[in-house]
Order: structure tokens, then sequence, then C-alpha cells
């Protein structure tokens, strides 16, 4: 059962939800944190949209049985599918996810326009599912919003970034249509974009005539989660699950977490049920 004193769980679909992570170390250092990283099914962005409910309300279940007090859907096309089943499912549990607070930012990144056009990178899942576009205008009925899918940003980031002038191929690729649209604020919709954020930003000093602000949510989610739970107390443990390879998670961690304290351990799907 969850507790007051559980961890805090969050989970994405590989590495990309350890933007999160990083952004509640740094402003709760003590924090006890619980991550999920799926990566038997990395990336969710081309799946079916039932397929990545199943696997999103399974996480969330396995984290409430494992004592987690609040769970974070770090992962866009999960906060898309499956916040709403969850929050009903749970109802007695805090459980927040990226869109709204990403939308939250994204209009301020505008700076109170009336008429703002904003731009979504996202998996193509994310863009099918409309919900940016949806909520952005519901927000600010003046709201531009352009969506473009980036199918092979997640794999890049995955393996490291190991390519540079792929990534910077890409990264052109898909900016380009924003820079068309004149988008002074883009939202980077997948939540391993923003390890990507330097690439993207010399793509786009070479497309815009002023590069657009980019809306990494992370602190905005660490918002909203203040608001819910008491974040300051702990032990500062991190524990770091993975469906893939451990190994190699802990060593993409060890990079993107820098020198942050944390233990990888296994996670394995049975069925529709996540165990450790």
């Amino acid at each position: 059962m969850t507790g007051p004193t559980g961890p805090i769980g969050v989970f994405d679909s590989g590495v990309g939800g350890l933007t999160v992570v990083s952004a509640l170390l740094h402003r709760y250092p003590t924090a006890d944190l619980l991550y999920v990283a799926d990566q038997a099914h990395v990336p969710y962005g081309g799946r079916p949209l039932t397929e990545v409910r199943s696997f999103a309300t399974g996480i969330t279940r396995a984290l409430v049985a494992w004592g987690c007090r609040a769970v974070v859907m770090a992962c866009n096309i999960s906060s898309a599918t499956a916040l709403a089943d969850c929050r009903s499912e749970f109802p007695d549990l805090p459980v927040t996810g990226v869109l709204g607070p990403a939308v939250e930012a994204a209009l301020r990144a505008a700076g109170g326009q009336a008429a703002p056009r904003i731009g979504v990178l996202a998996t193509e899942g994310t863009v099918a599912t409309g919900a940016y576009p949806a909520m952005l205008n519901s927000a600010c009925r003046g709201a531009l919003v352009t969506q473009v899918a980036c199918p092979d940003l997640v794999p890049l980031i995955e393996d490291g970034l190991k390519d540079p002038e792929l990534v910077r191929r890409r990264c052109s690729e898909y900016l380009r249509p924003l820079s068309s649209a004149g988008c002074s604020a883009i939202v980077l919709g997948c939540t391993h974009y923003p390890l990507a954020l330097d690439c993207l930003r010399a793509a786009a000093s070479g497309l815009f005539q002023a590069v657009p602000a980019f809306v990494d949510p992370s602190d905005a989610i660490v918002d909203e989660l203040e608001g819910l739970i008491p974040l300051g107390a702990g032990s500062a443990t991190v524990r770091l699950l993975t469906t893939g390879d451990p190994g190699r998670f802990e060593a993409q961690a060890g990079v993107w977490l820098g020198g942050r304290r944390f233990v990888v351990g296994s996670a394995q799907w049975q069925g529709s049920d996540l165990r450790r």
C-alpha cells in the first residue's frame, strides 16, 4: 500500500524520464525516488495507443504496489492515454503527468501573446492523440499550434547521440516546419528530447530569425508535484529499474544523471503485470 513516507514513483519508456528525475533531485536532493524505464518496449511513440495505455497502467499499478506515495508519468504519450484512467483507479493517490505542466510552461514562454505561435515536437503517438493542440487551444483560444512527429529522436537519444551528423540532420528536418510557421516557443513533447536540447538549439540557430524558447516541462512537473505532496523529506535513495538490460541502462543513467548516486535493478513483465 502507499504511504506518506514511500518513494515518489516516476516512469517512462526509457531514459527520457530521467530529465524529470534530475529536476526533482536538483530541487529536492533528499527525495526518495523509484524510477521505471520500460526499455523492453521503447520507443512507445509508434505503438498502438491501446498498447501504450496498457503499459502505463501496468507500471502505475506496480509503483502503487511497491509503496510509492505519488506517481509521475514522465512520458507524454502515457499522460495522453492513461492519466485519466489511473487517476480514476487510484483517487487517493497523487498521479501527475506531463501535458498540463507543459502547456502552462509553453504559454508562459510565449510571453502572454493573444495568438501565440507554438510548436510541438513529439512522438508519432503523442501527435496522433491531438492532446497538445486541444489543451493549448483550451487554455488560449488564439493559440496557433503546429505539431511535428519526430520518430527518430528517441532511438538516437537511447543510443547516446553517437551519430552527431545524423542527429543534426534530423533536428533540422523536424524544426523546419516550425520555422516556417513562425513559432516563438516549442514544446519538447517527449521527455527524451531535452537530452538533445543542445543539438536542437544549434539546428534552430540556422533556421529561425531568433532562436525560439524550447520548453522543457520538467521544472513545471516538479511545481505541480509540490502542490500535491511534501517533497523535502527522505534519505536520497534513488532506485532505477529497467525492463531491458540493466548494465546498459546503468551506463545510460550515469551519463544523464551525472554524479548522482543511484542503484539499478530489473523489472519484468508477466502478462500485463510488472514484477521485480
